[in-house]
């Protein structure tokens, strides 16, 4: 520090602090939100620390100077978490005819309310999922329009609300032969399931949406609320995901077919419900094939990703792709895996 200027001093100050909260971030998926509400938001954090450590890391790069070990040692201490923010390898493209194409989107309710100026979302929507004919497609904040024209598929659907009935759906290619719903106490939320038969394999998709933080994309959270009240209604978010988790695990548990699980589950992959959920027995799709940011959510102020597609260790995940297309405030996700 005695060869460092004034302002050195000042900036590696602030790394300290951000290194050190990075530091403390990696444990926050095993700290449970009913312990620990206001440390568990702290997860949503983890990918502007992420990048702020790495922006450190090459300030002091090119300045040459020994305090870039500071960020680097932090940053290859999470290399985990790094990966699920951005994978530098290529993306994984192993064509195979025995392929299960899934997409997972959250639509938005197809823009009902008019978010967006475009006046044919639905339309769109329906011209994207017929070029990328996937085989499954898990919906969240669906509702049943005319327009959504996909005739090649079995389809299950629950839907609740007054307004406008909406909710999450399920469609198959291959015949549905059960299909229910998980409900979650007080929320228009739930996850969903169906069990599907393709050639000599029954398979269970389940479609999860766990509940939503209700933040804006497009606007800075603090804006219209003040931090507290949004720490304190976030950490009470967090609570019911946990208990929405937990149901849903206590469901999956007795399956007792293959398992492909979608769903926008509103959270991180730093957070204790994705932790929970994909446990030690689900591979991220994201994570074994993607590249990139692989951001679902459209949020301005940092790449986020809380939709996902994972699998059980009976499939091999052959490839995943986001699609930056802006029909939503999510963006569609696929991919394709082969039952082993």
């Amino acid at each position: 520090m005695k060869k460092l200027n004034l302002f050195d001093k000042f900036v590696f100050f602030l790394n300290s602090i951000l290194a050190t909260t990075l530091l403390l971030s990696y444990i926050l998926p095993y700290i449970e939100p009913e312990r620990s509400a206001f440390v568990s938001v702290l997860s949503l954090t983890v990918p502007f620390l992420i990048i702020v450590n790495i922006l450190f890391l090459i300030y002091w790069l090119l300045r040459i100077k020994k305090q870039l070990l500071l960020s680097l040692i932090v940053l290859l201490i999470g290399f985990n978490h790094m990966a699920s923010l951005y994978k530098f390898s290529a993306s994984k493209q192993v064509e195979d005819k025995d392929n299960i194409a899934i997409m997972n989107y959250n639509v938005r309710l197809f823009n009902v309310f008019n978010w967006l100026p475009n006046k044919n979302i639905t339309a769109e929507i329906t011209a994207f999922i017929k070029e990328r004919n996937p085989d499954i497609i898990s919906m969240q904040e669906y509702r049943q329009d005319s327009d959504l024209s996909l005739k090649d598929y079995y389809k299950f659907e629950v839907l609740s609300g007054n307004k406008v009935k909406n909710g999450q759906a399920i469609f198959s290619k291959f015949p549905i032969i059960n299909k229910g719903s998980i409900e979650f106490p007080n929320t228009d939320n739930n996850a969903i399931f169906v069990d599907v038969v393709r050639a000599e394999d029954t398979i269970r998709i389940y479609n999860v949406h766990l509940q939503s933080l209700k933040i804006d994309a497009s606007t800075d959270p603090l804006k219209n609320e003040t931090s507290e009240n949004l720490f304190k209604r976030v950490g009470n978010t967090f609570r019911l995901q946990q208990m929405q988790a937990d149901l849903f695990l206590e469901h999956k548990a007795a399956s007792p077919y293959k398992v492909i699980i979608c769903g926008d589950f509103n959270n991180t992959a730093y957070s204790y419900v994705y932790n929970t959920i994909k446990g030690d027995d689900l591979k991220d799709a994201f994570v074994e094939a993607g590249n990139g940011f692989g951001r679902s959510f459209d949020f301005k102020f940092f790449p986020v990703r809380i939709d996902f597609i994972m699998v059980d260790e009976s499939f091999i995940v052959n490839s995943f792709k986001t699609f930056d297309v802006k029909l939503s405030d999510h963006f569609p996700i696929i991919s394709r895996v082969k039952v082993k």
